[in-house]
């Protein structure tokens, strides 16, 4: 599943994903934070970002991705979200 989408580096702290889907190709840039990074426990952004990407699938579609993720707000609107990524 995730070789379908692309993660670029795009400067400090800030990833553009390209989800390849059968319709288009959805383009989201994705903002980190070093406390968003301490929350997780890691420094590792690129897989940070990927299984953010991983984790938001499950809850909607690719097609409905915003334009931009902050992490933050990942972490306020997804209660699951901080535990579902200290599983892996």
């Amino acid at each position: 599943m995730a070789d379908d989408m692309e993660i670029q580096a795009q400067g400090e702290h800030e990833f553009v994903v390209v989800q390849h889907t059968e319709v288009d190709d959805v383009t989201t840039w994705f903002r980190l934070s070093p406390e968003v990074l301490d929350r997780l426990g890691t420094d590792d952004e690129e897989d940070v970002v990927r299984r953010t990407v991983l984790f938001l699938r499950r809850h909607q579609d690719v097609a409905d991705f915003p334009d931009l993720v902050e992490l933050e707000d990942v972490i306020a609107g997804y209660e699951d979200y901080l535990p579902a990524m200290a599983e892996d």
